[in-house]
């Protein structure tokens, strides 16, 4: 029974948690998605991020692994990491070789083409270097707003990560501003991964 317990304590030590985040809880955030009009009917509402969701879990799959001992090491949720390279790449599905379209931004989170790469675009290494950016980036927005709640300054902080890979200035207050939508799309994807194991 003791050892049946020590077991199960050192399982829990070694073992991914969904726990370890340290930027507040991805699940209890709240993501308005912009309403579907004719205007923006390509590119709005909960069905299409579920559906893409839906279709880059399968090949999030592939990097799991990588993306946890990423998170855990950085003290991040793992579902918040595939929720960025789901929306920036669709998990490497809109890249060439390892480059955007434009070939401006390079790998599975789209590091941005002043920024020198570490690894290939699909390694743990370039996640490591990405998600490290972005822990820079909430923390960034923590000290210049040390009065938000985290889930203010979580949400602020993919606001300013996104700005730094497409290399502009976050001078707002609030760096979401300028695209909620981006940072809802990230969330909203996020919270899908996590319930499915990320």
């Amino acid at each position: 029974m003791i050892s049946t317990l020590l077991l199960l304590g050192l399982m829990a030590l070694v073992a991914p948690s969904m726990s370890y985040s340290c930027y507040g809880d991805i699940s209890a955030l709240q993501a308005p998605l912009i309403p579907c009009t004719a205007v923006r009917a390509s590119d709005c509402g909960l069905a299409l991020v579920r559906s893409s969701a839906e279709a880059d879990i399968i090949r999030l799959r592939k990097y799991e692994v990588q993306i946890k001992r990423v998170a855990r090491n950085l003290c991040l949720e793992p579902a918040l990491i595939a929720g960025i390279i789901s929306q920036e790449s669709r998990v490497g599905l809109l890249l060439d070789n390892g480059w955007d379209q434009e070939r401006h931004r390079y790998g599975l989170m789209q590091l941005g083409g002043h920024q020198q790469p570490f690894g290939l675009w699909d390694s743990e290494e370039h996640i490591n270097q990405c998600s490290t950016i972005l822990v820079l980036s909430i923390n960034e927005v923590r000290a210049r707003h040390p009065t938000w709640t985290w889930d203010q300054q979580l949400r602020g902080g993919i606001c300013t990560y996104r700005a730094k890979m497409g290399n502009f200035q976050v001078y707002e207050d609030d760096p979401c501003d300028r695209d909620s939508y981006y940072v809802n799309s990230v969330i909203r994807r996020a919270q899908y991964f996590k319930r499915h194991g990320f």
